[in-house]
């Protein structure tokens, strides 16, 4: 099993930094673009906090997505996430039950980029390729 581990770890990093990636830019492209159109996102002021957070979801899972300075884009992104929870979901009688407050994706974001920005973005991205 070690050896499976080794041999796939690249690949199943790769993977993971390529779903993060995208979910990170759909949840931007609703808040800017309207696509897909959410009535949540609907008229929201770019220059708002709401408007911020989807400039940087766009930009951030972009480059996650293709793997372009993966380790930096994925820290910021922990950071825009663990925010996110902190000022969306997290009160005062509720700060530590994401599940409660709704705010378990935003907390499973945070450690999923933090994670890539420590492990890596994986064999298949711009950045291994610039590597070599």
């Amino acid at each position: 099993m070690t050896q499976l581990n080794s041999t796939t770890q690249s690949a199943t990093l790769s993977l993971l930094r390529v779903v993060s990636g995208y979910l990170l830019l759909v949840h931007g492209t609703a808040k800017i673009l309207g696509v897909p159109k959410l009535e949540m996102f609907t008229n929201l002021p770019v220059l708002s906090l709401y408007g911020a957070a989807g400039i940087l979801e766009l930009i951030l899972g972009a480059l996650i997505l293709v793997g372009l300075f993966s380790r930096s884009a994925c820290f910021i992104a922990s950071g825009l996430c663990a925010a996110a929870y902190f000022i969306g979901h997290a009160d005062s009688t509720s700060i530590l039950l994401p599940l409660t407050n709704g705010g378990e994706a935003a907390v499973l974001f945070c450690f999923m980029f933090l994670g890539l920005s420590v492990f890596g973005p994986g064999r298949f991205s711009i950045d291994a390729l610039l590597q070599k």
